[in-house]
């Protein structure tokens, strides 16, 4: 059974305002997926949501930062936010701006460099472009 948008958003500690819920219902019922928060403008405006694009920001970098999501930025200026935030990777389509998850366990990351003193290395992200065959 799918987790109720208020607990979620209680469980991540933010607070469940009618915009964040009305959100994390477009996010969250259904499948996992990847969304631009242009794409998720769009959608709360079919939905008859009012709600601004810089809401819409806000609101994804909030769940980023309470780990309900995962930001995957695939060049400087574009980014997508992913509701699956396990352990994986991704192949990016560049003609359609597709993303695809690989398995985390799907990809062995080897020859990483030692961190810088007073660091770790809290994740690798490796994004596979992918082109046209031609």
């Amino acid at each position: 059974m799918a987790i109720q948008a208020t607990d979620r958003l209680a469980r991540a500690g933010l607070r469940p305002t009618r915009q964040r819920v009305a959100l994390a219902k477009l996010l969250f019922d259904g499948h996992d997926r990847h969304v631009t928060a242009e794409q998720l403008h769009g959608e709360a405006s079919t939905a008859d949501m009012r709600v601004s694009l810089a809401t819409v920001y806000n609101t994804l970098h909030q769940f980023t930062e309470a780990g309900l999501l995962r930001e995957v930025v695939v060049e400087a200026g574009r980014s997508y936010f992913d509701t699956n935030v396990s352990d994986h990777h991704h192949f990016f389509f560049e003609g359609n701006g597709h993303l695809i998850d690989i398995p985390g366990d799907a990809l062995a990351v080897s020859g990483l460099p030692d961190a810088p003193a007073g660091t770790r290395v809290a994740r690798v992200d490796v994004i596979i472009r992918l082109s046209d065959g031609a």
